[in-house]
């Protein structure tokens, strides 16, 4: 199994594979209403099927080659992660996304997790471009956004209905050629 080092806090990168379903369960147990606050995944890991469904169908993705999803472990507990909620290698397209329990966060994991999934999609998979789609008042993904150098291409008023309440979608982007300057100025 592959496992990368996210920095000297002893934070990892797995894949997350439809074996880890009662453990992905248990972290959004955790950080149910949080995780929920912005994103459907808390409502779609209801139970150890539902979470099981999840991560066979990421795992699907993963061998058809238009999604992933990985966790982020902090001292060998799962506390978040990152994914390609889509991937067309064909059109060089991707959506990158993340979520995090409340213990984890402030301690850039989503950053340095989101970093080493866009590089490989940049340099592997020779994606083009690298969206983040995220709900305006999500100030906590914006700034990952930010972070990572992305730019605004701009907002969908009103096109996400969230737990009854519609939100406006930002959609951030970095495109190939910005990314490779990024990573050569050591950003």
């Amino acid at each position: 199994m592959f496992e990368l080092s996210l920095g000297a806090d002893g934070a990892v990168l797995r894949p997350l594979e439809p074996w880890h379903a009662a453990e992905f369960l248990a972290h959004v147990d955790r950080g149910r209403e949080f995780i929920g606050r912005f994103i459907g995944l808390a409502d779609a890991v209801a139970d150890l099927a539902a979470s099981k469904a999840v991560l066979r169908n990421y795992a699907d993705k993963a061998a058809t080659d238009t999604g992933r999803i990985y966790g982020i472990w902090l001292d060998g507990t799962l506390v978040g992660g990152v994914l390609f909620r889509t991937m067309d290698v064909e059109q060089g397209t991707a959506e990158a996304g993340c979520w995090l329990e409340p213990s984890a966060v402030g301690k850039g994991l989503v950053t340095r997790a989101a970093r080493v999934i866009i590089d490989w999609a940049v340099r592997e998979r020779g994606i083009h471009r690298v969206e983040w789609r995220v709900a305006s008042g999500n100030e906590a993904s914006i700034a990952v956004a930010r972070r990572l150098g992305m730019k605004l291409d701009g907002v969908l008023r009103g096109n996400y209905l969230h737990h009854g309440v519609r939100h406006d979608t930002e959609v951030w982007s970095v495109l190939a050629d910005e990314w490779r300057a990024l990573a050569e100025a050591g950003a």
